[in-house]
């Protein structure tokens, strides 16, 4: 019954394929199998990250690492337990008629919010092309940044997928490919707050077994997985459709686990004063290493027929 079901509500920072793995498994009724009463909280970015954990707005927030930096520099405990992206995958788009770094020096570059993702793969971007953070303005315009793209009020970008398919298949010019360099990075966090994880550790396994299951089914199952990507991402278009999924399955990591090279990429390249620069202060394994212990992953992998 609903009512025994432990609540727990997840932040969505940003509609992309990065959260495919959390959509399916609500889709096909994993998190109530589990026991949880999942609802995705729907957010900007992932400047209020410490600030939601902390107070029990949401019990786990889907988010790229340098947020998990930038919130505990800010006095926050929160720690990262999975990831459902191990690579930048990402691509800064342009304005019409910009076509070299020079055009974009001194423009604005749009980013989701303060502390996003956006915010620092599109500084990666900038320095690739030889400009650095202080040559641009950078300015929120929210998740949603191919229309004001279009419209002129910004010079670039950074799109993921869908967007990122959409703006290929209509010409718009990408100036810089991340996704074709396959820089390791801490895209796609699963985060807790550490004291949440210390007191309901039986509620975060739950979570990530029915997470890990939406992967492998997501994965082994395009038919069935394919028109739930179209609902929850607003695809209408099957080409865009098939180059979003298969971006979702090559990339994805099945078992959710994270990368230490991925985070110390990230602790790299982010400014946060007063911030530690040791990869083991955000992330925690002892989620991933329970489930591999108890053979959840092996089970997943001869249930769906996935390696």
């Amino acid at each position: 019954m609903a009512s025994d079901l432990i609540p727990f509500n997840v932040g969505e920072a940003s509609p992309a394929n990065t959260f495919f793995a959390i959509w399916m498994a609500q889709a096909a009724g994993l998190y109530a199998e589990n026991g949880l009463d999942l609802e995705i909280v729907k957010m900007v970015g992932g400047s209020d990250t410490g600030p939601a954990l902390s107070e029990g707005r949401i019990q786990l927030m889907h988010i790229g690492m340098s947020s998990v930096v930038r919130a505990n520099a800010a006095g926050f405990n929160t720690i990262t337990i999975g990831s459902l992206s191990n690579v930048i995958r990402s691509t800064l788009f342009t304005a019409a008629g910009i076509t070299t770094p020079d055009q974009i020096r001194g423009g604005a570059v749009g980013i989701s919010s303060a502390g996003s993702e956006s915010e620092l793969t599109t500084v990666v971007a900038l320095a690739k092309l030889g400009l650095a953070r202080d040559d641009v303005t950078l300015k929120e315009i929210g998740t949603l940044r191919l229309p004001p793209l279009r419209a002129g009020e910004v010079v670039a970008t950074m799109l993921g997928e869908p967007y990122r398919s959409e703006a290929f298949a209509a010409g718009d010019h990408a100036i810089i490919d991340l996704l074709a360099d396959r820089i390791p990075w801490l895209y796609s966090g699963l985060v807790v707050d550490k004291s949440y994880l210390a007191g309901n550790r039986d509620a975060v396994l739950r979570f990530m077994r029915a997470t890990v299951e939406g992967n492998y089914l997501g994965v082994s199952d395009p038919e069935r997985a394919k028109p739930v990507m179209a609902r929850m991402l607003n695809i209408a278009d099957q080409k865009n459709l098939d180059v979003t999924y298969d971006n979702f399955k090559t990339y994805t990591p099945l078992n959710a686990e994270p990368t230490r090279e991925g985070g110390q990429a990230i602790i790299d390249t982010v400014i946060a004063p007063g911030a530690s620069r040791n990869v083991d202060d955000y992330q925690d394994w002892s989620i991933h290493e329970a489930l591999k212990a108890e053979g959840f992953f092996d089970a997943m992998a001869r249930k769906y027929q996935v390696s």
